[in-house]
């Protein structure tokens, strides 16, 4: 890998080519920047020098009115320190007609000092093999595809970004902003990661592990304000042995009522939602490193680590252990 003098600013290189996803190349790139004001605001030198490229130079249309310049074409001997590929909604034709970001990829792969894959763009990763062995994240609409295409790679279907070693990977579009705020923090520190996030008016960080489909946006989803209240209770109150008759008499409905209510509202039985939300609950707490496995299972509602396994293992088909070695990230640890 290159090394690189403290000096020098980051070279980062968003890759982009026809149909690509605006808003992925966007987000990153108005993080670096964002993440240049602030120093140069405070009288340092700007710690990112971004650059679009892509096979060829000149304007690259995206997937909406919008283009971008790539200012140089790809070339294996001129080599970023950080290098983004972004995804496309039709992965399929853009890796059919990709195939020098692929030999790209494989060539320059071991000699960047970062490797980032956003949303569907991890297809050109995997079909260039560097993804073979290591844990990744897609869009999930794309992760079974991925997966069946290319089994050698350990996706997470619902994770907002994935570390393996200097290899990221993320799920779409706003989970681009996710990881670059990811790279800023481990860069530049959490301090300047926090200014550049509150500018931007998003979270400095949604847990890698964090699922893409969270109990917190299905609640968002629910049109009646009585049943979104419950759902925050079961948010708030995990740790209790929630009861269908105990909700019902929350809501002040009979039980079988309030059962069919929420089943329309969510879309999930009251059951299942509690099963979702402890599960989510769990893979947060996982990303903390130092929590005993019996301490993640109380928090989240288990009846015990035995349990919390038998779920892990029936929805993912790996232990909560392995999961956190694989997953959960702390800061911007990696996965093993």
């Amino acid at each position: 890998m290159q090394d690189r003098p403290a000096s020098a600013p980051i070279t980062i290189d968003i890759i982009v080519y026809p149909g690509f996803k605006a808003m992925e190349a966007i987000g990153p790139m108005s993080v670096f920047e964002y993440a240049n004001v602030h120093l140069r605001r405070a009288g340092k030198a700007a710690a990112y020098d971004v650059q679009v490229v892509s096979t060829r130079e000149g304007n690259i249309p995206s997937d909406t009115l919008m283009s971008l310049q790539a200012t140089r074409a790809l070339d294996p001997r001129a080599l970023p320190h950080t290098a983004i590929v972004v995804g496309a909604r039709d992965i399929r034709g853009a890796l059919a007609e990709g195939g020098a970001i692929v030999d790209w990829v494989a060539r320059a792969c071991t000699r960047l000092q970062r490797l980032a894959a956003l949303c569907s763009g991890a297809f050109f990763l995997s079909a260039a093999g560097v993804l073979d062995g290591k844990a990744a994240a897609t869009h999930w609409s794309v992760a079974a595809a991925l997966q069946a295409d290319y089994p050698g790679v350990a996706v997470d279907a619902d994770a907002i970004f994935v570390r393996d070693g200097h290899l990221w990977t993320s799920a779409g579009v706003t989970a681009g902003i996710d990881l670059a705020l990811a790279l800023v923090e481990e860069d530049l520190g959490k301090e300047l990661a926090l200014q550049v996030a509150t500018d931007m008016v998003v979270y400095l960080k949604r847990p890698g592990g964090q699922s893409q489909f969270s109990s917190h946006l299905l609640s968002e989803r629910t049109a009646r304000p009585g049943i979104r209240d419950i759902q925050k209770w079961i948010l708030d109150n995990l740790h209790e042995r929630l009861s269908v008759a105990q909700l019902a008499q929350k809501a002040m409905m009979s039980e079988r009522h309030f059962a069919r209510v929420f089943l329309q509202e969510v879309g999930l039985s009251t059951q299942e939602f509690i099963a979702t939300c402890r599960f989510e609950r769990a893979k947060q707490l996982l990303s903390d490193l130092a929590l005993p496995l019996k301490t993640v299972a109380a928090r989240a509602g288990f009846n015990g680590e035995a349990q919390m396994r038998r779920v892990f293992q029936k929805r993912m088909g790996i232990a909560p252990t392995l999961y956190r070695e694989r997953f959960a990230t702390t800061g911007v640890s990696a996965a093993k």
